[in-house]
């Protein structure tokens, strides 16, 4: 089970590059349940996420999450399948307070200038009591809009 916040971001963190970073690419072969390709550094991965038995939550997004390893071949011959854009973004890993993590999201190519933070919470009770850092900005979990699977869809940043 997948339990995560989104939030804009007000201001970019201090000293960026002394936190841990990803590039990654993703592609999305189905949006409805997602069927996700991506390429995160040097691993290639293959994710499932369904919203199919949660209940709604006014907190936090859920979903059934399930990810399988690719090879790079594999990764390579699913990408030429993906519909719409592949997403291309920087993702820097920023510890919080309990040991939670933010992840911060600047994308490229088409979609470049876009920035935003989403943190995964243990259980909906943490997401509900999440102590919101001061460079975060309006939490955004329930627009549509910041899904990634919406974001391969558009050709510029709204």
């Amino acid at each position: 089970m997948e339990i995560e916040r989104k939030f804009k971001v007000s201001v970019l963190p201090e000293n960026l590059e002394q936190y841990k970073k990803k590039e990654i690419e993703q592609g999305y072969l189905c949006t409805g349940p997602v069927v996700r390709i991506r390429k995160s550094n040097d691993d290639y991965i293959l994710t499932y996420k369904s919203k199919k038995g949660i209940a709604n939550s006014e907190v936090a997004i859920q979903s059934h999450e399930v990810e399988v390893p690719l090879t790079k071949e594999s990764y390579e011959h699913l990408k030429k399948k993906t519909d719409d854009h592949i997403i291309s973004k920087t993702r820097y890993i920023i510890p919080l307070e309990n040991g939670l993590k933010a992840e911060l999201d600047m994308f490229h190519e088409q979609l470049e200038g876009l920035v935003f933070v989403e943190v995964e919470f243990p259980d909906e009770e943490a997401a509900k009591n999440f102590n919101i850092p001061s460079w975060f900005g309006e939490d955004v979990s329930f627009d549509k809009r910041y899904h990634n699977s919406s974001l391969s869809k558009m050709d510029a940043p709204f």
